[in-house]
């Protein structure tokens, strides 16, 4: 049960923002109840970043790296770096989760993918921004052993290897200091949400066909975010849908009052948009309480499960003020 809504859809006020406040905490709370407990501070050993290979992309370099998310386990990600970053510029960074693919996984954001309109992370770089891309855990070449780690999902060890990689930004001398940004499409919309709502470093998020409630997706069938990869105790809930304790009502508020940009096709077989639209209405009150209801934005595009031009021009250009 979503903390924003009743069972009939029905909004349920919000008086404060400390009210709103003791909500989120307890959102926090039950988000963990099926993903697992963030880790602590003792995942958090030293970095020690290897570079594995590194191409000159033209107008930035793309560095594929390694680093230790955590002791017993070295999670891998592409690093792209603008030229002027290497001449002297800070660059604002953005990390940059990617979609499904068995086999090409972080191949995808960076130019190196089969799939158009999913290369991101390199658009980003050639306008000037150091980007991160790291691999999704159980998908394509990454699959460290998650419940040998002590997580209770992919999910989690996801937002922590992310968490990881804002880390290693932030080691970077041309890096400019202060919030990144996050965007994905698909798995990595959702993992972008799910990780800025525990990683108050990220300063602006997009999404990207990632997202509806879990009540509506594929009609309440659940089996897709049930996979060891992604939330498997989501399977006690298979049969009582509204028990789920947290919705993307909840996550997207608790990003509130920050830039938060949706893009929800009207085609997409994947998530509802109408769907997507109660989210954005429920969590549009927090914002609300913030004074901040244009930083929360939802497009619908006309086509199916995809980034399209204008829609990934309108996030870019969201970094831009923000970043």
């Amino acid at each position: 049960m979503n903390q924003l809504t009743d069972q009939n859809g029905q909004i349920i006020p919000l008086a404060s923002l400390t009210e709103w406040e003791e909500k989120r905490a307890k959102i926090l709370e039950s988000a963990q109840e099926i993903m697992g407990p963030l880790p602590e501070d003792e995942k958090r050993c030293p970095l020690a970043a290897d570079l594995v290979e590194e191409v000159d992309c033209g107008t930035y370099i793309r560095r594929m790296i390694t680093y230790a998310a955590e002791p017993g386990d070295r999670a891998q990600a592409y690093l792209l770096i603008p030229k002027q970053a290497l001449d002297g510029h800070e660059c604002p960074a953005v990390l940059c989760p990617h979609p499904t693919h068995a086999t090409l996984g972080y191949k995808t954001v960076v130019g190196l993918g089969d799939r158009p309109n999913r290369a991101y992370a390199s658009e980003l770089a050639e306008r000037g921004f150091v980007t991160i891309a790291p691999s999704y855990p159980m998908l394509a070449e990454y699959w460290p052993d998650v419940f040998g780690l002590g997580y209770e999902s992919g999910t989690m060890k996801a937002i922590w290897d992310n968490i990881r990689a804002i880390d290693l930004l932030e080691t970077l001398p041309y890096v400019k200091r202060g919030p990144v940004g996050a965007i994905g499409h698909s798995l990595g919309g959702h993992n972008s949400v799910y990780t800025a709502v525990f990683e108050p470093r990220i300063g602006v998020v997009v999404s990207s066909c990632g997202l509806d409630s879990y009540i509506d997706y594929k009609d309440g069938n659940l089996a897709g975010w049930t996979q060891d990869r992604y939330m498997p105790k989501l399977k006690n809930y298979v049969h009582q849908l509204w028990d789920i304790p947290f919705d993307f009502h909840d996550l997207i508020a608790a990003l509130a009052p920050r830039p938060c940009f949706i893009a929800a096709p009207l085609r997409d077989s994947n998530f509802k948009w109408q769907s997507v639209d109660a989210v954005v209405n429920a969590a549009a009150r927090v914002y609300a309480l913030y004074g901040a209801t244009e930083n929360l934005i939802v497009e619908h595009p006309d086509c199916e499960h995809d980034f399209p031009n204008a829609m990934r021009e309108q996030a870019y250009q969201l970094f831009e003020k923000h970043l």
